[in-house]
């Protein structure tokens, strides 16, 4: 129950570890007086060091390779991104290969549909399983637009959609797991996107199973103004198509037509291998017997005892092959995909950590205070409500630019870490990002044709009133910011227990949308039986928590604290010995054995001091903290 606390002695531990990192903490002076020391705030920004020479000191020749090497820095760190938005593209392609089938066939069972608790899982599902909301809102575009699908139904979808394209940020926090407080920062950063889309579906999807509001809303939108088909703008693809179609090219109306139920669609491979085709129409002949079958009366005549109808037949050519990597690889989508999952992945790590070391090395001194103060100081009074709102167009503007939310929210993760962007100023741009991505789509649904337009426009619409919707509810009032304030609870989690970030996406993007959406495949009664009692078991704690905090007089003797329960059941301290225990007998026998002499003998092994409970017992010797480490 009280799984979401940091135990003293860990926070005592990170704050012991935070001031070695950082050295002495200021002091307040009512702290001074009391002979007291005041607590640093693991939230503040870390102070950039400019270990340099400084500017004034430089002469002429010095001063003229500073600038060169800063102007190199800039264009390897313009190339670093390049690289990492294009591997975010491949990534993307990855996942549609290995998955995008299945995310095909989620879509076809309406009766599933029609619970919005299962289609608004399904959306958080298929946008997992390829990795880019436009993709699976593009499907569910070509649903409603071919009739198989109605605007009540893809609702729920389209806010799933909105949940599963924010995990790609938080799995990028992770490579920064390696400093506590770095992690600390970087993993809420990303996670305050989560915690916006979730509250946001926590409130949004009862009022629309209720009232209809995003469908009513954008109806009335839709009928009022007389839209014209359009073409979207091409932005940053124009410079990221080249690379990234040079490795791989996609047919994506496959994906659509797997979704609308064309049998043919599933014998099809994704890889598209002619750029250029020609289609040729032609009328056969065909003959049957008996008028009944005809189904064109006007083109059909008899011959005897049989009937003959005109039939229309369409025939594709090749004309112009593509030219990407896998154009001729004789290996499945699956092989494929995977091939290009490992290496954008391992693409991307690379490039997001020689980008948060280049950031280091470039931010230091005047130039970071300087940047520094941009991105976090507010307008002056009385005008610093103003701020955040222009953070959130930036936000837009960028992710418009990009044509990618999970390209902007990634790439700003590694600032929040470092220190460069606060995590209150980081939340109006994920929200600023979530507006950006929605603008695409409904440039992308005014390319549709003429008698699917209204239908198409009325998705993407529903996407930007959702997110506008949220804004409303979690960002005006100060006290409204939940997301801020659970990320930080969640950051000081996982930067004490840093196995319980991984914990932490596996149940909210995987276990708890598989476990909803297999509650829904049993019906109603059953998702309502189970449902139900686990809902109002954690409201129950949630208030008994609150009064713990605030009014533990209002409580019985027995509930002011959690001390009744089970150790396991109210902290993470038992799963993080189990934890331990695990990973020594992973890695132990490598690592400890290999540090033993061979005889059995004890000996210092410093790599392991951060974890006790790997191989030894953790002892004093002297002023120095040592494992003792045993051959197991």
């Amino acid at each position: 129950m009280d799984a979401l606390k940091i135990p003293e002695a860990a926070q005592q531990k990170e704050n012991n570890e935070s001031k070695e990192q950082k050295g002495s903490p200021a002091h307040s002076t009512l702290a001074l007086m009391d002979g007291e020391p005041e607590e640093e705030d693991p939230w503040d920004l870390p102070e950039l060091q400019d270990t340099g020479v400084p500017w004034s000191a430089l002469d002429c020749q010095a001063k003229v390779l500073r600038v060169l090497v800063s102007l190199v820095k800039l264009l390897v760190l313009l190339g670093l991104l390049y690289m990492f938005i294009c591997s975010l593209d491949i990534l993307s392609s990855a996942f549609q290969l290995v998955g995008g089938k299945a995310a095909g066939d989620i879509f076809q069972d309406n009766a599933v549909l029609s619970n919005p608790l299962a289609g608004l899982v399904i959306g958080v599902l298929v946008t997992l399983l390829v990795q880019s909301s436009s993709t699976s809102s593009s499907i569910v575009v070509s649903m409603v637009s071919s009739g198989l699908l109605t605007v009540q139904l893809a609702v729920p979808i389209i806010m799933g959609t909105n949940i599963g394209t924010s995990v790609t940020n938080t799995l990028v926090a992770m490579t920064q797991a390696g400093d506590r407080s770095v992690f600390r920062r970087a993993f809420a950063g990303a996670t305050v996107h989560d915690f916006f889309n979730w509250l946001s579906v926590l409130v949004l999807l009862p009022l629309e199973v209720a009232t209809g509001y995003l469908y009513e809303v954008t109806k009335i939108i839709i009928d009022s103004f007389q839209i014209q088909s359009g073409e979207p703008p091409e932005l940053l693809n124009v410079i990221t198509d080249p690379l990234t179609d040079a490795i791989i090219e996609l047919d994506k109306s496959v994906l659509s037509e797997i979704a609308t139920g064309d049998p043919a669609a599933r014998n099809k491979s994704l890889i598209k291998k002619w750029c250029q085709t020609f289609t040729n129409m032609s009328t056969v002949n065909v003959t049957f017997p008996g008028p009944e079958n005809c189904t064109s009366p006007s083109a059909c005549w008899s011959e005897g005892n049989m009937t003959v109808m005109l039939k229309n037949i369409s025939t594709t050519y090749g004309v112009k092959k593509c030219e990407h990597l896998f154009v001729d690889v004789q290996l499945s989508d699956l092989a494929v995909g995977l091939i290009l999952l490992a290496l954008s992945l391992l693409v991307l790590c690379s490039c997001l950590l020689l980008i948060v070391k280049l950031l280091n090395s470039m931010l230091k001194g005047q130039v970071a205070s300087i940047i520094k103060k941009i991105l976090n100081t507010n307008f002056p009074f009385p005008f610093g409500w103003v701020t955040g709102y222009i953070a959130i167009l930036v936000g837009a503007g960028m992710t418009f630019i990009v044509q990618s939310s999970s390209v902007f929210t990634s790439a700003i993760t590694p600032l929040v870490g470092i220190g460069v962007i606060s995590i209150q100023r980081a939340y109006p741009l994920s929200l600023g990002s979530n507006i950006g991505t929605t603008t695409t789509a409904i440039l992308a649904a005014m390319a549709s044709p003429g008698e699917t337009l209204d239908n198409a426009l009325q998705i993407a619409l529903v996407h930007f009133l959702f997110n506008i919707s949220g804004i409303i509810l979690w960002y005006p009032i100060p006290f409204t910011r939940l997301p801020i304030r659970l990320a930080k609870a969640l950051g000081n989690i996982t930067a004490s227990y840093r196995w319980f970030a991984g914990v932490y996406i596996l149940f909210c993007f995987f276990i708890l949308p598989l476990l909803v959406f297999s509650l829904s495949l049993a019906g109603w009664p059953v998702l309502v039986g189970v449902a139900c009692p686990l809902l109002a078991l954690l409201l129950a704690v949630l208030v008994v928590n609150a009064l713990q905090k605030r009014k533990p007089g209002c409580l019985p003797a027995c509930l002011r604290t959690w001390d009744f329960l089970p150790l396991w059941a109210h902290s993470l301290e038992p799963w993080d010995r189990l934890v331990g225990v695990v990973a020594a007998k992973c890695c132990c026998c490598c690592k400890c054995c290999q540090a033993d002499d061979g005889g059995g003998a004890a000996r210092e092994h410093p790599l392991a001091y951060d974890n006790p409970a790997m191989c030894g017992e953790k002892v004093e010797e002297g002023d120095v903290s040592v494992l003792k480490m045993t051959k197991l």
